[in-house]
């Protein structure tokens, strides 16, 4: 049964406290949106701690930013919300927040495209960093462009995370899923001690296994290649995407090898 525009604002509210209680979010920082028509979203006002919202401070505004209902203004961020929107018409809510270890990633220049959960691998697969765009500007949508079709949940280089999903609640523990994720990966740095220290992927084999699961799932996403695998091109790999392509190395032997018989032959 269809949401009342009541409970749409109400769940706005619980998710936006979900996520200030997490500390995802300080101050009047983040904003939360919700697709209720083709051309319609209820999203967060500016200026108003996420941890703090009333259902009558959501306000609604069209596919163009314009406000049609409520007594304060949305925050100047909805241009990536409604860039999701218009990409990506599966997508019927959107959290954008700054969880704080996803977001040291993005600071320390260190990608956080390890496959190390099989859950997360599930949930979210990797997450891309996109580049840096100057905050209220289109800068920041269009950096989601070389991501948006292939990922749910995107780290915004020094500024944050945005995370989607098909409702409200998805797109929140995919945001939750992002920390999570964050956090173990982290923690094995320190553990292995430096930012450049060891970590233990999942398989090649076992990550393809798993996107056949994300397939049948209906999620987006797909295998990488295995591009840091070491059996890439190897009787060994057992992905797809990659098997049975001879190694770089060996490919560009193979054609010194072959230039120098042609020479010598004349």
């Amino acid at each position: 049964m269809a949401q009342s525009p009541y409970e749409i604002k109400k769940e706005i509210c619980e998710i936006g406290k979900r996520i200030y209680d997490h500390g995802f979010v300080a101050a009047n920082d983040g904003n939360i949106s919700v697709k209720v028509s083709p051309n319609e979203y209820y999203c967060t006002p500016t200026g108003v701690s996420k941890g703090y919202m009333t259902p009558d401070m959501i306000i609604k505004i069209d596919g163009q930013g314009n406000k049609l209902e409520g007594r304060l203004n949305p925050s100047s961020e909805i241009k990536m919300h409604l860039r999701v929107y218009q990409e990506r018409p599966d997508v019927n809510a959107v959290v954008h927040a700054h969880p704080p270890v996803a977001t040291a990633f993005t600071v320390a220049g260190v990608e956080l495209n390890q496959y190390i959960l099989p859950e997360a691998i599930l949930t979210i697969g990797n997450v891309p960093t996109c580049d840096y765009g100057m905050p209220s500007t289109m800068e920041i949508p269009e950096s989601l462009m070389p991501y948006i079709q292939q990922h749910d949940a995107f780290l915004l280089k020094n500024h944050g995370a945005l995370t989607v999903g098909n409702t409200l609640t998805r797109a929140c523990f995919t945001m939750e899923e992002v920390e999570f994720n964050a956090k173990i990966n982290l923690y094995a740095r320190q553990i292995g001690v430096g930012a450049n220290s060891h970590i233990e992927e999942i398989s090649c084999h076992e990550l393809e296994r798993l996107m056949e699961l994300r397939k049948k799932m209906g999620l987006p996403g797909k295998h990488p290649g295995c591009q840091k695998c070491p059996n890439k091109g190897t009787a060994n790999c057992k992905c797809k995407d990659c098997a049975g392509a001879a190694p770089a190395a060996d490919e560009q032997l193979v054609a010194e090898i072959t230039k120098k018989v042609l020479a010598a032959l004349g």
